[in-house]
């Protein structure tokens, strides 16, 4: 975008590098230096820093109107601040982007594009058509550039902020999800079996059935699918609308290069030859601005990047050619498409060779003008690597913010299958066992019991299947105990309790009762000639071992009560204990009579 007076152009956006680290990016106060950047590098002009009274007072405004932390205060104040403050401070873009910021759609464009054509008349010069379309380009181009910085700068700081958000409401997603599924595979599975149960002994084959299908079930229950959550807020400049601003405001520094060509008296051939070449530079910077993620180079990169800094060269060799400033799309482009460590240095020395060039010159400047050349070359470039830097950061932040609820809904998705597991398998396994003894028992009064017993451990199994989804059901070991003495005494195996659970120490009661779940469930459905079953609290450690035969380990689709081998129940343990910085121990007893699982805290030696 072209700057005021002496013929001379400064283009949007700005920034300065800021390097993101691998996770969420720089803080965002970093990210602000960017904006503030380009603030002041649009707010100097030729000779001077700050020259007009109205133009601090109009800075501190598009600040307050810009800056994440001071967004709130902008409104109706603001705006009306600037347009009294825009006729004698010469930044007539800071009023065109606020205007795009503070009014509502769609009134704030019809107001841009007056803002913008009321600067060309303004504007410093002779009021010929260059020194108009200068004024109305750079109203345009700066609007636009401060817009869409602001916008993204906001998007990165919400989009950051947020990142937890996005997770917490894609894991709510999930759980509300799964409880609907799990509901529809086995709430109807308990309700069923609570219905037989209340049959008699006459349904106790077909509860023992539906029993062993709701097994299944938990080993084949659906995985909840959480419909995908909208990744940007409403309303934000995405990187790929910033694509739009970048291409008006390349189109506007070819519409004003151009009338400064014809405005200089070049014609014929030479205006041609210059006018391709400018074309060629300024649609080759537009290329390398492209929004993309970080670390992704623009393609053949190599070849596009090599023909821009030729054709800068050769106009800076050119007599009476393009003003030198067009050196500064080269600038940013290196600055874009370079890393970081050969980037700044490549581009330091093109602007020093760039100022050395144009003083040699005949009719170049004096060094307070090539002072001012390197001001403007810098300013533009650091305006497009801003704008590119900001897009590629939101990206990233984007992509991480999407990253990080992905693995939330990831974990969420394996512990509810982990509850599913280690919560129903049990149930099941005791509903399996009271209903085979309601078949066999002659006695109607025991098996009426038995069936009592069947459904009240449905009921049970029912309201932890309800609990899952949220925070999972809250499992007791004194309850866990009581159950486990019942359904085993049920099986005629005798249950001993050893110590004080106060002992083990260091791990949650929940995990100390899931892992007696587990260890009963091992019992009731793998467990042969089992008559005892022993679990002893020690220090650090719960040790649960019974008496029985050696069986076949079962496979991991037996789905509960694996051997060391595998599968979903001792994996789940493991997990449950890896998190507490203990470990988990299951395997056959010495001499191979029975099963010991133990579950070590703080890793204190198992009792002897």
């Amino acid at each position: 975008m072209l700057r005021r007076g002496c013929g001379r152009r400064s283009d949007a956006g700005a920034g300065a590098d800021a390097d993101s680290d691998a996770g969420a990016g720089p803080r965002p106060a970093v990210v602000s230096v960017i904006l503030v950047i380009v603030l002041l590098g649009f707010s100097v002009e030729p000779g001077a820093l700050l020259p007009r009274p109205a133009a601090v007072p109009m800075l501190v405004l598009q600040l307050v109107t810009c800056l994440p932390r001071t967004r709130r205060l902008r409104g109706a104040w603001t705006l009306a601040a600037q347009i009294l403050l825009a006729p004698w401070s010469g930044l007539p873009g800071f009023l065109a982007a606020s205007v795009l910021l503070v009014v509502e759609r769609p009134v704030r464009w019809a107001l841009f594009a007056v803002i913008a054509l009321t600067a060309g008349p303004l504007a410093p010069g002779d009021g010929g058509i260059y020194a108009t379309l200068n004024g109305i380009g750079n109203a345009v181009a700066q609007g636009l550039i401060v817009y869409a910085l602001t916008r993204l700068t906001d998007l990165y700081v919400e989009l950051r902020a947020t990142r937890t958000a996005l997770a917490a409401a894609r894991v709510a997603a999930e759980r509300e999800q799964a409880g609907r599924d799990l509901d529809a595979v086995l709430g109807a599975a308990f309700a069923e079996i609570i219905r037989l149960a209340g049959r008699g002994p006459e349904a106790a084959h077909e509860l023992v059935s539906a029993a062993r299908r709701a097994a299944g079930r938990v080993r084949t229950a659906p995985t909840a699918q959480s419909p995908a959550a909208p990744g940007t807020p409403p309303g934000a400049v995405t990187p790929r609308l910033a694509w739009p601003i970048v291409v008006a405001t390349h189109i506007e520094y070819l519409v004003v290069g151009t009338a400064f060509l014809i405005g200089s008296g070049v014609a014929g051939a030479r205006l041609a030859a210059y006018t391709a070449a400018l074309v060629a530079v300024v649609g080759l910077q537009a290329y390398h601005s492209m929004p993309r993620p970080p670390g992704v180079r623009p393609r053949r990169a190599r070849w596009t990047l090599g023909a821009q800094l030729a054709l800068v060269l050769g106009v800076l060799a050119a007599p009476d050619g393009p003003y030198p400033q067009v050196a500064a799309f080269a600038v940013a482009s290196l600055l874009v498409v370079l890393p970081g460590r050969l980037a700044w240095p490549a581009a330091a020395a093109l602007v020093a060779l760039v100022t050395v060039a144009v003083s040699l010159r005949e009719d170049g400047p004096d060094a307070h003008g090539a002072a001012l050349l390197v001001l403007d070359i810098v300013v533009i470039a650091l305006v497009f690597h801003g704008l590119a830097l900001l897009t590629g950061l939101v990206h990233q932040v984007r992509e991480n913010r999407a990253a990080l609820a992905a693995l939330a809904v990831a974990q969420e998705r394996r512990r509810i299958a982990r509850d599913v597991h280690d919560l129903l398998g049990y149930g099941l396994s005791a509903i399996t066992l009271k209903g085979e003894l309601a078949r066999r028992d002659p006695d109607p009064g025991r098996a009426a019991a038995h069936l009592a017993d069947a459904a009240a451990l449905a009921g049970r199994a029912l309201a932890d299947l309800r609990a899952i989804p949220g925070d999972g059901a809250v499992l007791t070991v004194a309850a866990e105990l009581a159950s486990a003495r019942r359904v085993l005494a049920a099986a005629g195996i005798v249950l001993l309790v050893r110590g004080d659970q106060g002992a083990v120490g260091g791990a949650p009661e929940a995990v100390c009762a899931t892992v007696l779940r587990e260890a009963v469930t091992n019992v009731l459905r793998h467990g042969a000639g089992v008559r005892r079953c022993e679990v002893e609290f020690g220090p650090g450690t719960l040790r649960v071992a019974n008496d029985g035969r050696a069986v076949t380990a079962p496979t991991p689709q037996d789905g509960l009560g694996e051997r060391e081998s595998g599968g979903n129940g001792l994996r789940n343990l493991r997990e449950r204990a890896a998190a507490l910085g203990g470990e988990l121990e299951a395997g056959p007893a010495e001499g191979g009579r029975g099963y010991v699982l133990t579950l070590r805290v703080d890793h204190a030696p198992v009792p002897g």
